[in-house]
């Protein structure tokens, strides 16, 4: 008996040391090569999310990443790039850079995922998006002025080509310093912030 749990507490440190020493590159997350460098300037270490508002994964995601943002280190930068994989993922990005532009982030953001999720409103055509926004309160014209404006073009094509430069198969990713790149299919959906976590450790 005292062999046995020899045994069991041997096996049982060594699980520890494993879980102490963090993540494998390989296994929870990946390198970018070559880099893609930081879209912010500063010395913040940069956490980039890529998502599309019809993502089911990205919609499931989103309440644990608001509690992560909410606790996320003062040293780390926090930005969303809408991944554009497809048409309406494009026209999609159009959309968030819209909301991001007339300041409306923080009160339209979740209501889109809400609304293709919940609502089943897909948000398809330019539109619908309009629609949506003005039954939120924002003015026709200043709708059209911006989600037509060459800022928003400018951000679109930008996200076009970190889509690309990335290197992602999928959303929900996140990026760290353009440097590592993991998913919930790298590392599964209820540890990605661990990894991030992890990661930007090993950055500090």
């Amino acid at each position: 008996m005292k062999f046995l749990r020899l045994i069991t507490l041997g096996f049982m440190f060594a699980i520890g040391s494993v879980h102490a020493a963090g993540f494998d590159e390989g296994i929870e997350y990946e390198k970018i090569k070559p880099p893609v460098g930081k879209q912010s300037s500063g010395k913040k270490i940069e956490v980039v999310e890529l998502f599309w508002y019809g993502c089911p994964h990205c919609f499931q995601f989103e309440p644990h990443l608001h509690k992560w943002l909410k606790k996320k280190p003062a040293n780390v930068e926090f930005i969303r790039v809408p991944a554009t994989f497809r048409p309406v993922w494009k026209l999609h990005a159009r959309m968030y850079y819209t909301v991001e532009l007339l300041g409306l982030t923080d009160k339209l953001h979740q209501k889109i995922f809400d609304a293709y999720h919940v609502g089943r409103n897909r948000l398809g055509t330019e539109k619908e998006i309009r629609k949506f926004f003005i039954a939120n309160g924002v003015k026709g014209e200043d709708f059209d002025n911006t989600f037509a404006s060459f800022a928003v073009d400018t951000k679109v094509r930008r996200a076009e080509d970190l889509t690309r430069r990335y290197g992602i198969s999928g959303v929900p990713s996140m990026i760290v310093n353009g440097k590592y790149r993991t998913s919930n299919k790298i590392s599964g959906h209820s540890t990605m912030l661990e990894v991030i976590d992890y990661l930007i450790k090993k950055e500090k």
